[in-house]
């Protein structure tokens, strides 16, 4: 009997998660849009990268916490 593999249930939650955070999502997006000519690489859109992370991993504690033994 083999045993079972466990399941990553962030993974699932945070697929969950992301259209909750639609609106950083267009951000980023809007943002990686507006630089994509930039020759020099000076510009770069990280904030809003780490803005709509962050909105789905707040959204994933909330309830990945609850689910921990």
């Amino acid at each position: 009997m083999a045993d079972d593999e466990p399941v990553d249930q962030k993974k699932y939650l945070e697929e969950r998660c992301k259209p909750v955070c639609v609106k950083p999502l267009f951000e980023y997006q809007a943002c990686v849009k507006r630089i994509k000519d930039d020759e020099t690489g000076h510009k770069h859109c990280t904030g809003q990268y780490f803005d709509y992370w962050s909105c789905v991993d707040k959204c994933v504690a909330e309830k990945l916490f609850k689910m921990l033994k």
